[in-house]
């Protein structure tokens, strides 16, 4: 338990950002899943940008690891290549 006023704060605080770390990680998660589950190569190359920024600003943010958003952005890109 935080005995000082300060390491109370820092508990709340980091509370707060796994929450939010956690919830637009699962947003990207949601995002990729739908976009490796499209068929329609239209579609597909539309949403290929939006989740392409996504991952960018996760990666930036420190969210999800660059290496890692590197990985799922070039696995992406070949899916919707492929189709």
């Amino acid at each position: 338990m935080a005995n000082h006023k300060s390491a109370e704060k820092r508990i709340r605080q980091t509370k707060t950002r796994t929450l939010r770390n956690k919830y637009y990680a699962k947003t990207m998660r949601n995002a990729v899943r739908k976009l490796r589950a499209t068929t329609d190569k239209n579609e597909a190359a539309e949403l290929l940008p939006k989740v392409q920024k996504m991952l960018d600003k996760l990666a930036k943010k420190n969210i999800i690891h660059k290496n890692k958003a590197a990985n799922i952005k070039s696995s992406i890109a070949l899916y919707v290549n492929s189709l």
